[in-house]
């Protein structure tokens, strides 16, 4: 076990330093193979985890899609969903707060981003609930809660570096991320109805009646974003383009409504492209160190010998899923989401694998684990991202996302109990590989 405690010490040396989280893993890795295997040429399977990460198709689909996102950041898609959604919402109790749900479950649909799904969406429904009248502390706690939606419905860069990692099916895990994400939304709206029921005031009194030609306006705004969802949705679950093609088509998609628009200028798609390299390369910079740290605790044996020793404490799988979703909390404390999924997978998928849960599952519950970071104070970046738009302080955010974050945990807790929720749609669903 002495690996183990070596391996666990610099992990957590790595948290309490400014060293960038790719390069601590890497070399974390380093140190573990020259303690206990100093025999073994590291520098070469650093090498070969190098290329063999960089060049998957997994990394290219990563990459278009967050170009995808960048694009339509730049674009006017937030203020046309608004327009598009109100006049379907106004009569449900809780009026245009909705839109916020509703909305990031659209552009998480195209974005794969939680903090891009946050920002887009809340430039303007922020603004305009603030305007109208509507309770502060809800909007923004709405939004914080359904910004996570950008991790778990598809294409969600999580799932494809999850997938990547546990080297598991990119579409299989796209496919098991719809009923938990339309459920999650379901219950987000169910708890906003419900808290306008109770607590007088969080919609403005004032009726609002939209005539038909403006409904038919609202539908003819919803167009791009449902005409880019169908789009890759068609390109990868009808059989016509792998997910790495598919984010292709995405972005062309994009790039596309930008121009229709007229919103897309040079200047844009350039901020776009900048953007996107940078993003890309931190995370690939990171999947990297993670891969070849994953290959060193293999060889080391670490990760058998964990799922061994707890195997002999004859732990239920919901006990374990519980200690699991706390430590993630815990976790979600002090690291983003990225850093948790990255650093404690090679450990986990083990002792998941062991209770018997499959690695599909397993990706939804990790994704859901991440959700719950984004919006963990003190390092939760969606609450960031909100202080950004609102100019409230962290605490006052992160209350106001409680409700949320809860409903996010017990919902971890009811897939380990109802894990057909996650494998249903993979299970039925057969698609033309490519």
């Amino acid at each position: 076990m002495t690996s183990v405690y070596v391996a666990v010490l610099l992990l957590i040396a790595i948290l309490g330093s400014t060293v960038w989280v790719g390069l601590g893993l890497s070399g974390v890795g380093i140190v573990l193979i020259s303690m206990f295997r100093p025999a073994m040429p590291y520098m070469r399977h650093l090498a070969i985890s190098i290329w063999n990460t960089s060049i998957t198709p997994t990394m290219i689909a990563l990459a278009l899609f967050i170009l995808m996102a960048e694009i339509l950041f730049r674009t006017k898609l937030s203020n046309m969903i608004f327009t598009g959604l109100a006049p379907w919402v106004n009569w449900i109790p809780g009026k245009l707060v909705h839109t916020n749900v509703i909305g990031c479950t659209l552009f998480a649909a195209v974005s794969g981003s939680s903090a891009a799904t946050a920002a887009t969406i809340g430039k303007v429904t922020l603004t305009e609930l603030d305007k109208r009248g509507y309770d502060h502390t809800i909007s923004i706690g709405s939004l914080a809660g359904a910004g996570t939606l950008g991790f778990l419905i598809p294409p969600s860069t999580m799932l494809i570096i999850y997938g990547t990692l546990a080297e598991e099916s990119v579409l299989k895990l796209f496919l098991a991320g719809f009923i938990p994400g339309l459920i999650i939304m379901v219950l987000f709206i169910g708890y906003i109805i419900a808290y306008s029921l109770i607590k007088k005031g969080v919609a403005p009194e004032q009726k609002f009646t939209f005539t038909a030609s403006q409904r038919i306006r609202s539908i003819i705004d919803l167009g791009p974003i449902v005409f880019l969802i169908l789009l890759i949705m068609v390109a990868m679950y009808g059989g016509y383009a792998t997910p790495t093609e598919a984010a292709a088509v995405g972005v062309l998609g994009s790039m596309l409504i930008g121009l229709m628009q007229k919103s897309l200028t040079i200047q844009a798609m350039k901020d776009a492209l900048m953007a996107a390299a940078r993003t890309v390369s931190m995370i690939g910079f990171i999947i990297i160190g993670a891969v070849f740290l994953s290959q060193i605790m293999g060889f080391l044996a670490i990760p058998s010998l964990l799922a061994t020793r707890i195997a002999a404490m004859n732990l239920s799988p919901f006990v374990l899923i519980l200690l699991l979703m706390v430590m993630f909390i815990f976790l979600g404390c002090i690291m983003d989401g990225m850093a948790i999924l990255v650093m404690t997978l090679p450990i986990t998928l083990p002792l998941i694998e062991q209770a018997g849960f499959t690695k599909i599952w397993f990706g939804i519950f990790m994704v859901i684990a991440i959700q719950l970071a984004q919006i963990t104070p003190p390092v939760g970046f969606n609450l960031f991202i909100i202080q950004g738009l609102t100019g409230d302080k962290i605490g006052k955010i992160s209350k106001a996302a409680l409700p949320f974050f809860i409903i996010l945990a017990l919902f971890s807790l009811a897939i380990a109990i109802f894990p057909e929720i996650v494998t249903y749609i993979p299970d039925q669903i057969t698609f033309a590989r490519r």
